[in-house]
């Protein structure tokens, strides 16, 4: 994960799968991606011994780093934040050895090569919204008129960075897609703009593939189409609907078969825009508004794989 020092305790999903390893009297060892490193085909991490507590001013203390042989864990949560670049990458393929190891590494790391947060709903294109993937900025100009109003986003980002709501008729639509594209070298993805955004982003988090029962309704501040609470939204819990069920059991398959035990779905209004599969958040804004505990879910469902292998 990224370094506990500078997560906010008060939402920070890692925050709270560590507080429940707490509870369950489970060893924790935290460490970044570039705290791994192989010596004779054996995968190490400079890691330290770290305690948490459920406190908003002082919530966590580490022991003096050591190296630890991946190998010795029994299961590793792969936290990291995009983006999503080689070094993630990277660590993926060291995760990789881990894992072949006998080490349970959720989410798994040739699934998260694989899943693009972006991308992998193109796998339920009845699902999707109206959908281009494209460098070309002609291309895309095009598929603006037809839409009349569109999102353009890159396919590694995170936390609502590098968003645009473009208009037929805007004037910053050359600029946008010149700086998105890299000049039409990088493939981005446009999709027609949802008006449900004004109800919220749901977001929706699947445990081994079956969703918690409430979604955490990203709601955009005034003035912004953004349903990124890293943007301002604000969060408000509702109960799934019917529809929100039907999209989880399109998906729910896929994500058991590849090993993507804790995901985010992204839905707004009856569509899926992005299927989180890196560092899904709003565990704690959840539990608070419906006294749950997710990461016991989580865990219950670790623990029977660590058993059971």
């Amino acid at each position: 994960m990224d370094d506990i020092s500078s997560i906010n305790p008060k939402k920070d999903s890692s925050l709270a799968m560590m507080l429940e390893a707490n509870r369950r009297s489970w060893d924790i060892y935290t460490f970044d991606t570039h705290d791994m490193f192989v010596k004779d085909a054996e995968v190490f991490a400079n890691c330290a011994k770290t305690k948490v507590t459920d406190n908003l001013e002082n919530w966590y203390t580490k022991q003096a780093n050591v190296d630890i042989n991946l190998k010795e864990f029994d299961v590793i949560l792969m936290r990291k934040d995009p983006p999503f670049d080689m070094d993630y990458i990277y660590a993926t393929y060291l995760l990789e050895q881990a894992e072949n190891s006998g080490v349970l590494v959720v989410n798994k790391p040739q699934s998260l090569r694989d899943a693009n947060e972006k991308l992998f709903a193109l796998n339920f294109p009845h699902c999707m919204p109206k959908t281009l993937v494209c460098a070309n900025q002609n291309r895309i100009k095009e598929f603006i008129d037809q839409q009349n109003t569109v999102v353009v986003k890159p396919l590694d980002g995170m936390g609502g960075r590098d968003i645009f709501k473009l208009t037929h008729g805007d004037d910053n639509i050359n600029e946008v897609l010149e700086y998105l594209t890299n000049n039409g070298k990088r493939q981005i993805i446009t999709q027609e703009f949802l008006s449900a955004i004004s109800k919220g982003d749901k977001r929706i988090l699947l445990i081994n593939g079956k969703p918690i029962d409430y979604a955490l309704a990203r709601m955009p501040a005034k003035g912004n189409f953004k349903g990124n609470l890293a943007a301002g939204a604000t969060g408000i819990g509702q109960e799934l609907s019917s529809r929100d069920r039907y999209l989880c059991e399109q998906i729910s398959p896929t994500l058991k078969a590849k090993g993507l035990m804790f995901v985010g779905l992204d839905v707004i209004g009856d569509y899926i825009t992005e299927i989180n599969v890196t560092s899904p958040t709003c565990i704690r804004e959840l539990d608070s508004q419906f006294g749950l505990n997710i990461a016991g879910e989580l865990f219950d469902v670790i623990e029977q794989h660590i058993n059971h292998t």
